[in-house]
């Protein structure tokens, strides 16, 4: 059988009273400095009274009273939850003094302290401008966005212009997306920057991006650079490489013969790095590949006219005229009868010739041409076989099943 435990009899040697205050007060001890959640029981002219769960209610009057805003102040109403400060546990009244301002102010000095830990970001209003920037509140703190730290999009003058104060009160009342740059308690200063906000946007969204990103998929991006080698693509927050050599079929010297800066383009995504960040990119493969059945429109033997492009040591490269997008190559060996020393001795980039197809390789996109097979006065589109026929063929150990190598190699 169960005791009651209003009649059970205190242990010996323990006051009754103990045990009473044990039951019916409650357990929260406060301290001066401490932050504690209570509810509004009354709202008066000159006092809040707020049950934070103590023996006693607190209160909030006089000066703490008058430093509330006065649209914080309006809405309050009984049976809404608030954050207080403990001002005294224990003032000359018998009441617990509390503070809402120094609440809010502590909240937001430890909300500003976890961001700046964090390099989080967060959306804040502009409250304010002077001269030099922007004001805003965190909480109950008040923090500082100096105009160096704004969006250089925002095109703010500099604070030596008499135009600055005017373009920062402009801002005031727009919501901005900011990082916590220093937060000292001590020194009342929190300074807070978009310009940072949105370079951590940006790292953020090339993250996922980069995480994203599969080989063989299409994007579409935006020309942002062009180099020599080839242009930078933004495919939305992070930069790919369309490398000189994939932006088109046919021969491209450089990227502006080509594309623009600013332009959109839709490519290919070729390989993706992520451990270095880096992203290949193609134009060109998202286009018919002119090699897809070079086999049914040239035949090995048969005379083209072609376009010398560029001259290395190992020969000469040539386009034909009626199929820009096939280059072949002229090795060294094909140019003359005679022992050649140089492909510069012989031909000159842009001359037109008329060559012989000796080798075709449409799986690795490479054709072989040959100069010294073609006989003097013959044109291009003659009766190649009997012509070819008369030529003496390249024996077995001839050069031009390795010259494309050779030519990467050199």
């Amino acid at each position: 059988m169960t005791s009651d435990p209003h009649t059970a009899q205190p242990p010996e040697g323990e006051h009754p009273m103990t045990r009473l205050l044990e039951q019916y007060l409650p357990e929260r001890r406060l301290k001066a400095g401490q932050i504690v959640r209570g509810t509004v029981v009354r709202v008066d002219p000159g006092m809040i009274v707020v049950d934070v769960g103590a023996k006693c209610e607190g209160t909030i009057t006089g000066r703490e009273l008058e430093r509330i805003a006065p649209e914080v102040l309006a809405p309050l109403k009984p049976g809404d939850e608030v954050a207080v400060y403990i001002l005294d546990p224990e003032s000359e009244c018998g009441e617990i003094a509390l503070s809402f301002v120094r609440a809010q102010q502590e909240e937001g000095w430890l909300q500003a302290e976890a961001l700046l830990r964090s390099q989080e970001t967060i959306e804040l209003e502009v409250i304010g401008s002077n001269r030099g920037g922007l004001i805003v509140r965190l909480g109950g703190t008040r923090g500082f966005v100096p105009a160096s730290q704004l969006d250089l999009g925002r095109n703010i003058p500099r604070i030596s212009d008499m135009n600055c104060s005017e373009a920062l009160a402009g801002l005031v009342g727009c919501r901005m997306r900011l990082q916590v740059i220093e937060a000292d308690r001590e020194r009342s200063r929190l300074i807070l920057s978009e310009r940072a906000a949105i370079s951590r946007q940006q790292i953020e969204r090339a993250n996922s991006l980069l995480e994203s990103l599969r080989e063989g998929e299409r994007r579409k991006g935006r020309v942002s650079n062009l180099t020599n080698f080839g242009a930078f693509v933004d495919l939305g927050g992070l930069d790919g490489l369309l490398h000189l050599s994939e932006i088109s079929w046919k021969s491209v010297s450089h990227p502006s013969e080509v594309l623009k800066v600013g332009q959109e383009i839709e490519v290919m995504v070729l390989g993706v790095d992520r451990e270095r960040r880096q992203v290949a990119l193609s134009l060109k493969r998202l286009q018919e590949d002119p090699w897809v059945g070079i086999d049914q429109r040239y035949q090995v033997g048969q005379t083209v006219t072609a376009r010398v492009t560029r001259i290395t040591k190992w020969g000469a490269f040539a386009r034909l005229v009626d199929d820009e997008a096939i280059e072949g190559l002229i090795h060294v060996s094909e140019l003359d009868e005679q022992h050649v020393v140089h492909p510069r001795d012989v031909v000159r980039p842009g001359q037109e010739l008329t060559l012989r197809i000796v080798r075709i390789e449409p799986e690795r996109h490479r054709l072989a041409l040959s100069l010294k097979q073609v006989a003097a006065g013959e044109e291009a589109g003659s009766d190649w076989k009997s012509d070819y026929m008369a030529v003496e063929q390249p024996p077995p150990e001839s050069p031009i099943a390795t010259a494309f190598q050779e030519a990467t190699q050199g």
